[in-house]
Order: structure tokens, then C-alpha cells, then sequence
């Protein structure tokens, strides 16, 4: 990512921080959760939220390693499908980047994985999502506070605090940048490029010489379909019994999940 790219991250984030901070905080009202706590575990947060929703949340490996994860809706169903050939950290923010999409966005969208293409900054609708799932799990207090902390344990070296940022929050590295920019942590005008030019190696090297858990960066490869197929066709067959569906109805939404199954994959 460029310098320019990031200042108008930065801008978007000093414009709107107000409104996507009230979003948060609606999220959390609904969740049952404080707004301003760490999220340890956001898809066990996330799972009946989004089932009160209208959506199912599920994890699979895609074929396609730039997606993070896909917001769909269809058949009186919704899926949020979360990429799991990716590490844990990006899976951690894709899901949280959908809490927007389900909750405050307009339409059907795919997230991209990085914060690193152009084009997936030319809607404003990804702006918001990103800036949103940064607020929801890294809280500003707390994260001012585990800054100094950190900071302080890295003897003021910015890619170490990163660094250990990104493992307690379990975010990408990039995000935890982000969020120290947006909090003015780290002012815009003074910070070097190593801070942005960081690869994925690096970070993991990095993690092992902190002594900290690696496994952030490797993929679970998770598969959920079988069991979310499950629970359509128990729900189904319920809602059949009531008469809201008839079998018609369900066979033709499992043939669709099927069918969006193989494409994500790949097969």
C-alpha cells in the first residue's frame, strides 16, 4: 500500500469516525456485548447475531486466496461465508468487516483480503466496513492503553509494538496500523516506510522472535458445509411442518448452497 493510499484511508476515518463509532456501538447493543471491551472470540460473538439476522455464518477454504470472505443473500436466506486458506488474522477481520455488511450495509459484497488493492478502496461502502471492524475489535481505550504497554516493551520500536498489537488483537498487521494512525498513535507525518512495507514473512519472522504465537498466520482450512447443510435441512423440515415452506422450497435452497459451495471451491 502506498502512502497516498493510506492518507485517504486516514481521511475517510477522521471524517466519519462519529457516525461508523455509533454503528459499533448499535452492534454491540444488539450482540448483548460492551461496546468498548476486547472481542476474544468474534465469530462465537457473531453466529447468533447474524442468525437473528436472517444469515448463516460458515467457514470454508475458497479457491480464490484474495477474498476474505462473501456476504450473500437469497432463497429467504442470508450466508456469510468466511475464507479460511487465510490466517487467522485476516479471517478475524473479514468477519468482522461482514458484521457491517449484514447489520448497515446495501448490498451483496465480496471482501477482499488485504488492504492493499486500489480498486477496493473506490467504494465507499468498504471505507466504511473496514473502519468498522477496526473500531469493533481494537476499542479505542483499550488499544491506546495496550499501545503504551507494548510500546513500551518494544523500548519504542513501531514495527515490534505492531507487531505485538496484531497478536493480542489477532488483526492484521496493516489494520493495527491503520488504527494507530486513525488514533494518532503514530502521526501520518512522521512514520517510516518500513512501517508499511512489511511483507507477510516478515511478520511471521518477527512474531517467532518475540516469542509470540505464530499460528495467528497459518490457515485452519476449516470446512463447515456439511454441518451448515445440516442445520437448512433441520430448520427446513420444521418450517415445512409449519407450512411457512414447502419441500420444493428447501430442495432448491440446498441445491443452491451446493451449488455456491463448489463454486467458492474451486471444483
Amino acid at each position: 500500500m502506498n502512502i497516498e493510499r493510506l492518507r485517504k484511508i486516514i481521511a475517510y476515518s477522521d471524517k466519519n469516525h462519529e457516525d461508523i463509532y455509533s454503528m459499533v456501538k448499535r452492534f454491540c447493543a444488539f450482540a448483548r456485548i460492551e461496546y468498548d471491551s476486547d472481542l476474544l472470540n468474534i465469530l462465537q460473538i457473531v453466529r447468533s447475531s447474524f442468525e437473528k439476522k436472517g444469515f448463516l455464518v460458515f467457514e470454508m477454504p475458497f479457491a480464490d486466496d484474495e477474498i476474505g470472505a462473501m456476504c450473500y443473500r437469497g432463497d429467504g436466506l442470508g450466508y456469510v461465508v468466511v475464507n479460511t486458506s487465510l490466517p487467522r488474522v485476516n479471517v478475524n477481520f473479514a468477519l468482522a468487516h461482514e458484521v457491517y455488511h449484514v447489520f448497515f450495509g446495501e448490498s451483496d459484497f465480496v471482501s477482499k483480503v488485504e488492504f492493499a488493492d486500489d480498486h477496493y478502496y473506490e467504494h465507499e461502502e468498504e471505507y466504511a466496513a473496514n473502519l468498522f471492524a477496526g473500531m469493533l475489535l481494537m476499542p479505542e481505550v483499550s488499544f491506546q492503553r495496550m499501545y503504551s504497554k507494548f510500546k513500551e516493551e518494544s523500548k519504542g520500536n513501531e514495527v515490534d509494538t505492531i507487531i505485538r498489537l496484531m497478536s493480542y488483537y489477532q488483526v492484521p498487521y496493516m489494520a493495527v496500523l491503520i488504527r494507530c494512525l486513525e488514533l494518532k498513535l503514530i502521526l501520518g507525518n512522521s512514520f517510516s516506510e518500513a512501517l508499511f512495507s512489511i511483507d507477510r514473512s516478515s511478520v511471521s519472522q518477527k512474531l517467532s522472535d518475540l516469542w509470540l504465537d505464530e499460528s495467528i498466520m497459518h490457515a485452519s482450512c476449516r470446512d463447515d458445509y456439511s454441518h451448515i447443510e445440516l442445520v437448512v435441512d433441520r430448520l427446513g423440515k420444521k418450517y415445512i411442518e409449519d407450512e411457512y415452506i414447502n419441500e420444493r422450497t428447501l430442495n432448491k435452497v440446498i441445491q443452491n448452497m451446493r451449488e455456491l459451495y463448489t463454486k467458492i471451491k474451486g471444483e
